[in-house]
């Protein structure tokens, strides 16, 4: 096969700011300069975790200061990424279930076709209880998946 039939046009590398998130940006920044490509970073704010605080209602505070976190984690992976050498990273905060974002939401939006995530940082105990996002993407996506170990 000639080699810009396989190249990837926009890689999707979900972060959050997990030990392997580092591991992750360093490795999709390289598939990007490989195939010369889109790099986007995303972090996911998991609603379903922020309505879970004894139904207490969030103020436009506390999630402005989660988005201001998440964007301060983000601005540092698309440093990161820049310095391995990747050229047009975007950064990107969505709301939702990490898993449905991740897996279709996002990549529809999008056009990813290569979704690089890091390996489920959970135990098997909460493995069992609320599933493995990589587990999700990798069933549920309809672009390749690479997990990153």
């Amino acid at each position: 096969m000639a080699e810009d039939k396989i190249a990837y046009k926009n890689i999707l590398a979900p972060v959050d700011g997990s030990k392997i998130s580092t591991v992750l940006v360093e490795k999709a920044a390289a598939v990007a300069v490989r195939n010369n490509t889109t790099l986007d970073l995303l972090y996911v704010i998991d609603t379903n975790s922020l309505s879970g605080l004894a139904g207490m209602s969030i103020s436009g505070d506390v999630v402005y200061q989660l988005v201001q976190d998440a964007e301060e984690k983000l601005a540092k992976y698309q440093e990161l990424a820049h310095n391995e050498g990747a050229k047009d990273v975007n950064i990107h905060v969505r709301f939702g279930s990490p898993k449905t974002v991740i897996a279709r939401d996002f990549p529809a939006d999008h056009g990813n076709e290569l979704i690089m995530l890091g390996k489920s940082g959970l135990n098997t105990l909460e493995r069992l209880l609320v599933g493995s996002v990589a587990s999700f993407v990798v069933q549920n996506a309809k672009s390749d998946v690479l997990i990153v170990q």
